[in-house]
């Protein structure tokens, strides 16, 4: 059996990817309706082998290859849930969702509202996404702002291993859809310790991972962890840096989100995509409107520039770097 599974004996610590899987072991395990479905899920177990095992264990009925077209895919999940099935979706880069944006938004999104209640969409769709790997164009791309807009779905962007398993048990039993974005660059690469057996993280719940009194850093998914290594360096230099991490940007948490701004009056925000109609933007304009009297300068945001993801060589000079951080950090601090 691959780790992850219900009676496998496993280490405490888990990666992101490890975490995922078991999320997804569990979950099959206990509902005979769930179902993954996706390019490659099955036989190669996912490009990043995060499905590896699952069809062995649950039979191809519900661990399936589907043809490369992500718009079929998300249709398909819509009609399965309407069947009294649960998909589970993997689309393989999150920037392949443009091929199925019109199924998105205008199918999955609206089924509730359209059929004023009477059915839900219980569907949710897996994507990594997000630089460091030096993947072609359309593999890393940023989008969650242009999910955000699409209501009627919820967006959920984990930082660590614990929560990827709440957040993604969550995010199945959800009667709603979900988009559960994954770290590509943390797969691998981020351990630590996850409860084992059933529990789930409530969505709209962000986490205060370090505390802090003179500056506030806010990210999700990747971002978090340049929020956290920023604030290490600044903290040599005696600086008290908190970092929030969302968690889920639909729904986001604004009490959490404002409590933060309050507490040290000044807010940087840290998102991978491209600075315009970023959704750090949305985070922004939620500090200046909920927090403004508390705030000691504006919030500023570290961002992509507003251009198409360059080549894998390049990405380190597109991408939010520690040293642009850590440069905006020390401005609003004053030294």
């Amino acid at each position: 059996m691959p780790r992850g599974s219900a009676t496998e004996t496993r280490p405490a610590d888990l990666s992101i990817l490890k975490a995922i899987q078991e999320a997804l072991w569990l979950e099959m395990e206990r509902d005979e309706r769930v179902i993954v479905l996706g390019e490659d899920v099955g036989t190669l177990g996912g490009i990043f082998r995060v499905t590896r095992g699952l069809q062995q264990r649950f039979g191809p009925e519900r661990v399936f290859d589907t043809p490369l077209a992500e718009a079929s895919i998300v249709g398909a999940s819509l009609g399965l849930a309407l069947g009294d099935m649960v998909p589970v979706a993997e689309i393989q880069f999150l920037g392949f969702t443009h091929q199925a944006f019109h199924q998105l938004g205008p199918q999955l999104g609206r089924y509730r509202f359209r059929s004023r209640g009477r059915f839900h969409a219980q569907v949710t769709i897996r994507a990594p996404f997000g630089g460091g790997s030096r993947t072609p164009e359309h593999h890393p791309d940023a989008l969650e702002a242009q999910l955000a807009q699409m209501p009627g779905i919820k967006v959920v962007c984990p930082a660590f291993p614990a929560d990827a398993k709440g957040l993604l048990l969550s995010a199945i039993r959800d009667p709603d859809p979900v988009l559960f974005l994954e770290p590509e660059k943390l797969y691998r690469s981020v351990s630590a310790p996850v409860p084992e057996g059933d529990y789930t993280t409530p969505f709209g719940s962000a986490q205060l991972v370090r505390q802090g009194t003179d500056l506030t850093l806010v990210g999700w998914s990747a971002g978090v962890h340049l929020c956290l290594a920023a604030a290490e360096t600044l903290a040599v230099g005696g600086a008290s840096i908190a970092v929030l991490d969302l968690r889920s940007i639909v729904p986001l948490d604004v009490d959490a989100l404002v409590d933060a701004a309050k507490e040290t009056g000044k807010v940087i925000v840290v998102q991978e995509a491209p600075l315009t109609g970023g959704f750090g933007a949305e985070v922004a304009a939620t500090i200046q409107g909920e927090a403004f009297e508390s705030l000691d300068a504006p919030v500023r945001r570290i961002a992509a520039p507003d251009t198409p993801y360059p080549p894998g060589a390049l990405e380190d000079h597109y991408l939010p770097s520690p040293q642009r951080l850590l440069e905006a950090a020390r401005e609003m601090l004053g030294y």
